[in-house]
């Protein structure tokens, strides 16, 4: 019986020493991993682009003087990824600069432009345009029809800054009302210079023409003919234009007199379909379609 209790207690010494055994290997293995560790980390460099940003390192060649760097070789992956970011950088800059451009000189368009409202529905672009070139070289003059009045208002753009003398010319008549003159508010949009009229025969058609804007789309350019036909005369040509990006259309038409363009120009804020439309006078003539010859 003593022999039993004797041999249980060897087996379980034995035990216990192979548990020891075991955690003395899992306490090496973890010093042992724990020590490939340290000695990964020793090797990174830490001036590396991994760990620093681009900025880091344009600031510390200035300060090389203080700080000694490691150099570090780019593989070719990382130059062309700072030569891509260096081109947005560039390209970024760029639409600042034509942003910045581009409201310079519409701020600049701005100040040499007055806004002239209660206009006489008889008076002409050029008899507004003749009232200021007193003031100074009238470069653009647009006249639009108001559909809160019986009136019309106008954009008169200076080639200089002569639009503060323009305002001496509040309340002067012109027709049978006094003209208002304020400064403007916003530019006149340039126009294309390849659809200007080219000749004295194309001026003419430009007096005969009106631009209308904000057309519904259901519009047919037939029904668009017989609103005007009905209201302000005969209509020699009616051009009718839009795309699937803007949610209205616009139109050029010319009529067969002068007089009936002019009416035109009233019927600003009528209700074309579901639209109220909105008539000027037109800067460009309508020119006939040119038919290419067709490929036999």
């Amino acid at each position: 019986m003593a022999a039993v209790v004797d041999n249980s207690g060897e087996a379980v010494e034995a035990a216990k020493n192979n548990d020891l055994e075991v955690e003395t290997t899992k306490s090496e293995s973890k010093e042992f991993n724990v020590q490939n560790l340290v000695d990964m980390f020793t090797k990174l460099n830490p001036l590396a682009k991994e760990f620093f940003p681009s900025y880091f390192h344009h600031n510390q060649t200035k300060k090389s003087d203080n700080f000694n760097q490691v150099p570090v070789k780019q593989s070719a992956g990382n130059e062309n990824f700072s030569n891509k970011r260096g081109r947005n950088n560039v390209n970024q800059g760029r639409r600042r600069l034509n942003g910045r451009a581009f409201r310079a000189q519409r701020d600049d368009s701005i100040r040499r432009t007055v806004y002239v409202s209660d206009i006489d529905q008889t008076i002409t672009e050029e008899q507004l345009a003749g009232l200021f070139s007193n003031c100074g070289q009238v470069v653009d003059c647009r006249v639009c029809g108001d559909p809160h009045s019986v009136l019309r208002f106008a954009f008169v753009e200076f080639a200089d800054e002569r639009a503060r003398a323009a305002l001496s010319l509040d309340g002067t008549m012109l027709g049978f009302y006094p003209v208002r003159v304020l400064p403007s508010k916003t530019a006149i949009l340039p126009v294309n210079p390849t659809f200007l009229p080219r000749s004295e025969n194309e001026r003419e058609m430009c007096t005969r023409t009106v631009y209308c804007t904000n057309i519904d789309k259901k519009v047919s350019q037939t029904e668009m003919k017989s609103f005007f036909e009905s209201t302000c005369g005969e209509v020699s040509r009616l051009r009718l234009l839009g795309d699937q990006v803007h949610s209205t259309r616009i139109a050029f038409v010319e009529f067969a007199m002068a007089e009936s363009a002019i009416i035109a120009l009233n019927c600003s804020g009528l209700v074309l379909g579901t639209q109220a439309i909105r008539v000027s006078p037109s800067k460009t003539p309508v020119r006939p379609r040119v038919t290419r010859p067709t490929l036999r």
